[in-house]
């Protein structure tokens, strides 16, 4: 035919797109760089993430979606519309039909949402799916047979946790804390204990180099730069795992807290499922360094980490697009 069908794993911190026959094709970050006046936009992905924190006045950087959810639908719009372009996979007598991921718990205001900003991007219809239901697919879970699967996954501005049985989520709940958290947890930690003002970008790559959720016997330090808060003068410093580890503690307490809350409300059946096949952990924050063992020792059940935590979603609507299987989602 005249189109072809794309996956969007639409991120707080990354949008990643799989177009069907062709695989996972774009991982960009989530931002959009505009005029602040004429609110042109100039760059969007990894152009527009360089401008963080970097940027003069006259450019203003903009993550659009917060919590999972948009946050701003027209620089949305803009994003998604500037990426699918890219792509090439519409034209005027095709236009593509899109898989697009959205939390669990979200409302259906948050949902409609999702649904025509990426209408108005270029789509010729939409379908919504339940992020973690995807991501068990994208994983290799088996979630269509009846037994209990359960996963946990960490994105950029949201946790979903779900125990899913014959292709259906059975219980869930979706948590604010996601690695974006993390990186917010790390600036103020700096700034109140450091007396330094560092940026965005700084923040994550503390988290990636040295952050953990468990911390060892091992003590990892890493150089950082920023704004000293009282001379104003820049001042560079160290900071070790430990430290960071403490820093993030609350935010990882609470993601813990969320896996507690969905077993306790699990059927005993599918808990005992859980307890053979242990739970799996997707998305980004899932890299966080000690955060399986961590789930592991505080709800007694084997934690696992997927092959790929950051492509499991994008992976997972290609593989619904590829079984050509509508019953998945929902339109």
């Amino acid at each position: 035919m005249f189109y072809r069908d794309i996956g969007i794993d639409l991120g707080t911190s990354n949008t990643l797109i799989h177009v069907k026959g062709s695989g996972v094709v774009l991982n960009e970050p989530s931002v959009v760089a505009i005029d602040p006046k004429t609110k042109q936009v100039l760059a969007v992905g990894d152009e527009a993430y360089r401008m963080l924190g970097r940027a003069p006045g006259t450019i203003q950087t903009i993550r659009p979606l917060k919590d999972g959810v948009i946050a701003d639908f027209d620089m949305t719009e803009a994003m998604l519309t500037k990426f699918i372009d890219r792509l090439g996979v519409k034209g005027f007598l095709r236009k593509p039909r899109i898989l697009i991921c959205c939390p669990v718990e979200v409302t259906t205001v948050e949902q409609k949402a999702i649904q025509d900003a990426a209408l108005k991007s270029g789509a010729r219809r939409v379908y919504i799916e339940e992020e973690p239901k995807v991501a068990a697919i994208g994983a290799g879970m088996d979630i269509f047979q009846p037994s209990g699967n359960m996963i946990i996954d960490i994105g950029g501005g949201t946790t979903d946790i779900a125990v899913l049985s014959m292709g259906g989520i059975v219980t869930s709940q979706s948590v604010k804390i996601g690695g974006n958290t993390f990186d917010a947890d790390i600036l103020q930690y700096i700034k109140k204990h450091e007396q330094l003002l560092i940026g965005e970008p700084t923040a994550e790559l503390i988290k990636k180099e040295i952050g953990t959720a468990l911390p060892g016997s091992e003590k990892k330090t890493i150089d950082i730069r920023g704004r000293d808060l009282v001379s104003g003068l820049p001042r560079a410093v160290t900071v070790d795992s430990h430290k960071i580890a403490g820093a993030i503690r609350e935010s990882v307490m609470t993601i813990v807290q969320g896996a507690k809350n969905v077993l306790e409300k699990t059927p005993p059946e599918l808990s005992a499922d859980i307890i053979d096949r242990g739970i799996i952990l997707t998305g980004g924050g899932a890299l966080l360094q000690g955060i399986d063992g961590l789930l592991s020792e505080q709800v007694k059940v084997p934690v696992y980490l997927a092959d790929d935590p950051l492509g499991c979603v994008v992976t997972g609507t290609g593989i619904m697009l590829d079984r050509q299987r509508p019953v998945f989602v929902k339109g």
